[in-house]
Formats: C-alpha cells, sequence, structure tokens
C-alpha cells in the first residue's frame, strides 16, 4: 500500500513542498530512505522506528521504502519525522489517509514518541500558505511562531499519540495562537545617561532617522559602546511585515524562544571581532545566516573595527550595497535579506590615544597608517556618517546637566521616518528610508540648488570624495532635512552631511567648517 504526507524544506528563506512517500510491503525488514536526503534526514529512520513502537506499531515484518520528492532538492533537518511517520501509519492502515491529505506536519520525534520545535517553522508555514495549503500541524513549541501566519489554520502537537488520536477522531488538537503583547514601550538603555558627545548623538540620531550606517572614531571610554546600545531605543517600531520577516530569519538560526512573538523590537547583534566570514554573511552546514542578516531591519554593532578579520569585514560590501546577502555552495545557493543600519566603532591608532590631548599616545606614523590600513577604502565608504568623538572629560562627567532622552529624540527619528515613508508608499522612491534610496530617487528628492551643488562639487574635488560617497552625502542631507520638516534640502543640510564625512579631524559638531 502506498501512502503520503506533506513536509517542507528551506533553501534560504525560500520553503519548498515536500511529498513525503511511503510504500509498506511484507519482507525482509528494512527501512529504505531516498531522494538526496542529508545525514539529519536519514537519521529519521532509527526516530521514527523507535516512536512507532511507543503506539504499538511494530515495524520488524515490514519492508518500508520513503521517497522524498521531488528527488533532485536536497533536503535537511530533522523537521521531517512527524511526516515520515504519519505517512507510514498512513500506510500500514493504522490511521485514515484522508485527514492527513493537504495538511503540513513539522517536526522532531524523540526515542518515547515526543514531538520536538524544529528550525524554520515561521518560513515553512508561510511557504505553505503561498501555495495554498491551509492546514498545518506542528510542534507546541513552534506553534507561536507559525500562529503568525495569517490564513493557515495552525494545530500545535505534543506527541505522536496525541497526533494519531486526533487523526482517528478522537480528539482535537488545539489551535496555535499569538499571545497578545504589548510593544517595547521603552528599553534599559537611554540617551539621557550620555554625558556629552553632542556630536556623536547627533549622528547617532542621524542615522536612525535615515537608516544610515554610522563610524564612530574615539579614544577608549568616549562612549562608543555607551552610544552604540543605545540606538534600538531611538528607532522606530518593527511593522508587522518587518517583524514577521526577522521573526523567519530567527527561527531559521534556531534563536527563538519559548515565546517567538518577543521578536518584535529591533534586533541588536554585537559579535566579538573574532567573527569568521561565515559568521558574518552565513553559510556552514544548512546555509544558515549570519550577523549581517540576523541583524535585519535592526543594528549590527561592529567594536574595535579594526581588529575584525579583514575576510570578514570585505564580506561585508555586497550585503551593505544590495540589502541581500548571497551564498553559494557546491551543493545549493540562497539568499538572505540583509539590511541592519551598521554601526562601527574604532580606535584611531593601535593604542588608542591619539588626540586625546595627552601624551600617552606612543603611536608612530607609520603605526598609526598600518593600523587605519586594516579598514578598506571601499569599506568605510560605505559607512554613511563619520564621526570622531573626543575623550570625557571630568566637568563633563559630574556635571548636572543632561542631554535629552531616548523618548525625545526617538519621536522626532519617527517623524522624519514616516515621512520617507509616504514617500515610498507614494512611489516617489523605491525604499522606504533614505539610507537605502537608489540615485534615480535622489535626483527629484533631493534637488539641490545652485549653492548646494557649488558647495558639494567644492568638497567632491578638494576631498577626493568617490561617486558613491556623493550619493551617500546627497542621501545624509535628504534625512537632515527631513528631520526639519523639509521639503527642498538646503545648503547647510549639505555642509552638515559633507562634514560628516570627514575623518581627519576632530570636529565638535558634525557642520562643515
Amino acid at each position: 500500500m502506498l501512502a503520503h504526507a506533506l513536509g517542507a524544506t528551506l533553501l534560504g528563506l525560500d520553503a519548498h513542498p515536500v511529498r513525503v512517500e511511503v510504500d509498506a510491503s511484507r519482507g525482509v525488514p528494512s527501512f529504505e530512505l531516498v531522494g538526496l536526503a542529508e545525514v539529519s534526514v536519514r537519521e529519521s529512520r532509527v526516530r521514527v522506528k523507535s516512536a512507532l513502537a511507543h503506539v504499538g506499531v511494530d515495524l520488524s515484518e515490514y519492508r518500508l521504502v520513503v521517497n522524498l520528492a521531488p528527488a533532485d532538492l536536497r533536503k535537511s533537518g530533522s523537521g521531517f519525522d512527524v511526516a515520515i511517520a504519519v505517512a507510514t501509519l498512513a500506510c500500514l492502515g493504522v490511521i485514515p489517509s484522508e485527514p492527513i491529505d493537504g495538511v503540513l506536519f513539522l517536526g522532531e520525534l524523540s526515542l518515547s514518541g515526543d514531538i520536538h520545535s524544529v528550525r524554520g517553522a515561521l518560513p515553512k508555514v508561510l511557504g505553505a500558505r503561498q501555495r495554498g495549503i491551509t492546514r498545518a500541524v506542528v510542534p507546541r513549541r513552534n506553534g507561536t511562531e507559525a500562529a503568525l501566519v495569517s490564513g493557515v489554520d495552525v494545530r500545535v502537537v505534543s506527541s505522536l499519540g496525541e497526533l494519531v488520536a486526533s487523526i482517528r477522531g478522537e480528539h482535537k488538537l488545539a489551535q496555535a495562537t499569538v499571545p497578545e503583547r504589548p510593544l517595547p514601550a521603552h528599553y534599559d538603555d537611554d540617551l539621557i545617561e550620555v554625558r556629552g558627545q553632542s556630536a556623536a548623538r547627533r549622528a547617532l540620531e542621524i542615522a536612525a532617522a535615515g537608516g544610515h550606517n554610522l563610524l564612530m572614531i574615539g579614544p577608549p571610554g568616549s562612549g562608543k559602546t555607551m552610544l552604540a546600545r543605545r540606538l534600538p531605543g531611538i528607532m522606530p517600531p518593527l511593522t508587522q511585515e518587518e517583524a514577521l520577516e526577522v521573526t523567519a530569519i530567527h527561527s531559521i538560526a534556531g534563536l527563538l524562544s519559548k515565546s517567538p512573538a518577543d521578536v518584535r523590537a529591533r534586533p541588536f547583534r554585537s559579535p566579538h571581532h573574532t567573527l569568521s566570514e561565515v559568521g558574518m554573511v552565513g553559510g556552514g552546514e544548512g546555509l544558515r545566516p549570519g550577523e549581517v542578516s540576523l541583524a535585519h531591519h535592526g543594528a549590527l554593532f561592529l567594536d574595535e573595527l579594526a581588529e575584525f578579520r579583514r575576510p570578514a569585514l570585505e564580506a561585508l560590501r555586497q550585503p551593505l550595497e544590495d540589502g541581500t546577502v548571497s551564498i553559494s555552495r557546491a551543493h545549493g545557493k540562497v539568499t538572505f535579506p540583509a539590511r541592519p543600519l551598521v554601526v562601527a566603532a574604532t580606535n584611531p591608532c593601535a593604542c588608542g590615544y591619539l588626540g586625546d590631548g595627552s601624551d600617552r599616545c606612543g603611536c608612530t606614523r607609520d603605526r598609526i597608517q598600518k593600523y587605519r590600513a586594516r579598514l578598506s577604502g571601499p569599506l568605510l565608504d560605505r559607512l554613511d556618517v563619520h564621526v570622531v568623538l573626543p575623550p570625557v572629560r571630568v566637568g563633563e562627567l559630574q556635571a548636572d546637566v543632561r542631554g535629552e532622552s531616548s523618548a525625545a529624540v526617538a519621536v522626532r527619528v519617527a517623524e522624519a521616518r514616516a515621512i520617507q515613508r509616504s514617500r515610498f508608499e507614494a512611489r516617489e522612491t523605491s525604499a522606504p528610508t533614505n539610507g537605502a534610496l537608489a540615485m534615480r530617487d535622489l535626483k527629484h528628492i533631493a534637488a539641490l540648488c545652485d549653492r548646494s551643488s557649488r558647495l558639494l562639487a567644492t568638497a567632491v574635488e578638494r576631498l577626493a570624495l568617490s561617486a558613491r560617497a556623493y550619493g551617500k552625502v546627497l542621501r545624509v542631507a535628504r534625512t537632515l532635512a527631513d528631520l526639519e520638516g523639509q521639503t527642498a534640502v538646503a545648503a547647510h543640510h549639505v555642509a552638515e552631511a559633507i562634514g560628516a564625512r570627514v575623518l581627519d579631524r576632530r570636529p565638535t559638531t558634525l557642520h562643515a567648517a
């Protein structure tokens, strides 16, 4: 007798349906599994046989052949266990085949028949919906994330025995639900705690308002890390679409907690500088997402930028430009979204004390140049805003005067983002944030007057700015105008944007001198 059930496999964020076909015949006991299955899938034979034995099904008299179709699509992971077990039970006549038609089954079996959670449940259910599948059965631990997909009746299950009873009509499985949870109203880290550093605070606001990548240069203790950790607190909350995309990426990486709906705040990733190239952009076994994708729609903080491995940093160049990362390996190619707001921090020299007003720096010119050469020009060119942080003086630390709170800055950022989104929804631009705009968009939303054009042309010539840097200046200038609620980009917006590209001086503001 032949029976089948429906499973799914992932290539990046794209889910592909897999038809699990099982044929059983009496004879020499065996369990064959075909269909380009990787080791983790082939091992399901052991788990399925043991789990079936615990629900009273003995396979010792049967020759089983399991085919995962299409056969030319590579399958990986342990998520096929439940689909194989259900198809086997239907093949042996233990359960009726009609109730399992058109139902997506996900889950990993334990030897005792318990059903454990799997990676990528959310994108798999999303892919099923796109192909007209309206019913799914997932492990209880995956229920919350799967329930985020509207239009699919998602049921949760804890054991194979419970699933068998429900298919026989003895009881109904519970429906997966998303618990009501308020959006995060505040973050523990607040800008009001930052003393001094007015230029860096301004740069952080610009970065958040327009989605611009930021580079901070300053001596140890100047507040680079402190500022970076306060970035999510001034960024707008994730939209429903963004939250779904972020949750899907984290689901693939296996980073969701018991309550996957917790991915309501923008992610903040801060990898150590020993991170490999694969860790940065993704890859490895199963072609999983890297840090640049895990920080999608959030912030990727690269502390001690010059200490990162050169291949890992250079691998960032394509994602920063395109907003996606494509990984090609011998056994497949996947594409992950990768549009985080990158915040990088580095010291001005190897010892860190160059230009801090003291005589502590003993670096020679050659040593300074060698240290700065660790960061390539093309990579720095992709960071929109550059700011130099001076040391924080004792008087600033002891003063009672405080800067604005994150909540106050977040209001201005949200207003600027709303202006940009309205242009995007009106199809005036190709992206919802200024940092991702194409040059063709800038021609009509960031048109310059004669004075601004001359100012920018002079800056390009004197500062040897590249064509890419020219576009970055226009994008930042557009964001500065949005922060002021201005329709046109004025000369002082361009001047401030130009000042944000100058690295070889220590400004107290971002305005051009």
